[in-house]
């Protein structure tokens, strides 16, 4: 075992030892073309974002066609949204809203309401509507820290697919599992993400910069126990005038990361629609929309 080992060190000593010659090569060459600082800094930025997303084997093809365009431009602009939308419920419609939730927010349109299901637009909108300063600052954070260079990488249809699966599972889930409580947040969303790239460090632990591959598990594993902490609170904990929040959407939308979300963030290099197991999990995820759907309207508590 420990003969493996050593071995297994000495290759990944070599790899990262090959990969700062090539590092130092391509600078040397972009001096002696004129290619100037900035395009140096620019491709230093591709291969670190490369290493912390992609598996050894992808990120060569990914730094031969490595840019920025187009720009994060949904992680970015679904950020905005959720920022305005705060800062209209918190200054412009003042109310004790900013440390815990208040009760004013929940005649918002946006949040997912039991009494007001048959309004479907609720079951996505719920995502621009946050429960506090903490609960804003802690979804923006991770989503901008992990989903812009998701979204460099795989480019915003993916990114924005996986994001999108994770809130509509979250108010699915919500709606059966916690079927008499409101639900506020992007974090279906963001635990999307979270879990399609938890998967893929799992998977590809090895390749992924391994002297840090523990240290993002930790930092992951840390930012879910702190955010479901918080939304434990709001469930069970909440102020006598204010109303519990469902935290439903973390635990569903971790899942449609790890299913639907692995599948995609594993699939840079290749068509996703030639992808077998993204058709197994869009079939398993349609089923448990559908099982969602019939419940809210024959079965569900609300009714």
């Amino acid at each position: 075992m420990a003969a493996v080992h050593d071995l297994e060190m000495e290759s990944m000593n070599l790899n990262m030892g090959r990969e700062m010659k090539e590092e130092l090569e391509e600078e040397e060459k972009m001096r002696e073309d004129g290619g100037g600082k900035d395009r140096a800094k620019s491709r230093k930025v591709h291969r670190i974002v490369s290493k912390w997303m992609l598996p050894e084997k992808a990120r060569g093809t990914y730094l031969e066609r490595a840019n920025c365009f187009p720009p994060p431009v949904f992680i970015i602009s679904i950020s905005l949204a959720e920022l305005a939308v705060f800062i209209y419920y918190a200054v412009w419609k003042p109310q004790k809203q900013w440390i815990t939730l208040d009760t004013g927010i929940l005649e918002s349109p946006f949040i997912y309401s039991p009494e007001k299901r048959e309004e479907a637009w609720r079951f996505i909108s719920y995502m621009l509507v946050h429960a506090g300063v903490q609960h804003i600052l802690g979804n923006l954070c991770m989503q901008l820290v992990l989903g812009i260079p998701l979204e460099m990488v795989h480019k915003g249809l993916r990114v924005g697919l996986v994001y999108l699966a994770g809130v509509i599972a979250g108010s699915l889930a919500s709606s059966i599992f916690d079927p008499l409580r409101y639900l506020v947040g992007a974090s279906g969303g963001v635990y999307a993400l979270m879990g399609g790239y938890f998967m893929n460090v799992l998977v590809n632990f090895r390749e992924m910069i391994p002297a840090f591959g523990i240290f993002r598990l930790l930092v992951i594993i840390l930012i879910i126990v702190l955010d479901m902490g918080f939304a434990l609170y709001r469930r069970f904990f909440v102020p006598e005038d204010g109303s519990p929040v469902s935290f439903a959407a973390h635990i569903a939308g971790g899942f449609a990361g790890m299913s639907i979300g692995y599948t995609v963030f594993s699939c840079f290099d290749k068509a996703l629609l030639k992808d077998p197991r993204f058709w197994i999990a869009i079939v398993a995820y349609l089923a448990c929309v559908l099982f969602a759907v019939f419940f809210n309207i024959f079965l569900s508590p609300a009714n």
